[in-house]
């Protein structure tokens, strides 16, 4: 998309994909909430919980969906779905710092490496051996890319993302600071004394439009690739263990730990906080709740939950006896349905 620093409501409702409601000369140069908007200023309205926000809001435009036309005043820009025109909305006014095209003279690339046309490389990079990079690659500063690694067209790696050998990444691969692709998968076996090391002789792949988190880690495959399918988005501090293959566009939100060999679905969404015990399969379009245990395999789709619900700690006491008695509370239960079934 095109970025500069302001727009007019007739070119916004054109580049937004959104029918225009009232003067398409005024400017807009940001973007904010319904409360906090000002003149000048593009809001958005799609959850129904901000409704009482709409008449007062001070925003000079509002995306919003046509049924609550009559519920705002002012310019609209009308969508079926305003949330994703709000996103859309942020990359045509992304501020974030753009890193020009060229090698830093401090960058440390090795001479057998492929470099594509208008990539650019910051201060302090370490690129090894047979590396191949595509077109329009930014490599931010501190990143390290091992040995016979691929980065697609339009990659963009933040600082001090590593890279081991062999990790290949799709087109439009975005790797934010801290992350680490390609380490070691966590192998061992026992001998009866200590354990062995098993080598992690796979690698990881990633697909297009992957987006993976700060401070995240993806380990490679033991025999097999780690694979993340296209479209797949990783928050931050996620742990995806060897051999996991994510399915296309899923969700994996914070913190969430997956181990070796779990298969994860298209469309999925991982909770915050959530896992998963290895070698399980999730069917595509499961959600899973925020700091469930995923230990066995699901099959069909829909929304899953573990754990107990909050509670003030002297019930959430009593209600944990509670469970420990389940069991005996069962079998006195039996012994009166079998007394019962007598009589």
């Amino acid at each position: 998309m095109t970025h500069k620093l302001n727009y007019t409501l007739a070119e916004l409702a054109k580049l937004l994909s959104a029918e225009l409601v009232g003067d398409g000369q005024v400017v807009i140069t940001g973007l904010a909430t319904l409360q906090n908007a000002s003149s000048g200023q593009l809001s958005f309205f799609s959850n129904p919980f901000y409704a009482d926000q709409l008449k007062t809001s001070q925003a000079s435009a509002i995306l919003v969906e046509e049924k609550y036309l009559d519920r705002c005043s002012g310019n609209k820009l009308v969508t079926a779905k305003p949330y994703v025109a709000f996103a859309l909305a942020t990359q045509l006014f992304d501020n974030s710092p753009r890193q020009g095209a060229g090698v830093h003279y401090s960058a440390c690339v090795d001479a057998s490496a492929e470099l594509g046309e208008n990539v650019s490389i910051a201060a302090n990079v370490v690129i090894e051996a047979n590396v191949k990079l595509g077109n329009d690659v930014v490599i931010g500063a501190g990143c390290v890319i091992g040995q016979n690694s691929i980065l697609g067209d339009g990659c963009k790696l933040h600082r001090n993302v590593t890279l081991y050998h062999r990790v290949t990444l799709g087109k439009n691969v975005e790797i934010h600071s801290g992350a680490v692709l390609g380490a070691d998968g966590f192998g061992f076996a026992f001998d009866g004394s200590k354990s062995v090391k098993i080598q992690q002789l796979g690698a990881v792949k990633i697909g297009d439009d992957v987006e993976i988190g700060a401070c995240t880690t993806i380990d490679r495959g033991a025999l097999e690739d780690t694979e993340i399918a296209k479209g797949v988005k990783i928050d931050s501090q996620v742990q995806i263990a060897h051999n996991c293959k994510i399915g296309e566009h899923t969700i994996i939100c914070g913190c969430v730990g997956l181990a070796g060999s779990v298969t994860i679905g298209k469309y999925c969404i991982m909770g915050g906080g959530s896992g998963a015990v290895g070698h399980i399969s999730i069917a595509d379009k499961v959600q899973v709740s925020a700091m469930s245990l995923v230990s066995q395999s699901i099959p069909q789709a829909g929304m899953y939950s573990t754990g107990t619900i909050q509670a003030k700690t002297s019930q959430w006491k009593r209600n944990a006896i509670r469970f420990q008695q389940l069991d005996s509370i069962a079998k006195r239960l039996k012994e009166i349905e079998k007394s019962t079934d007598k009589n």
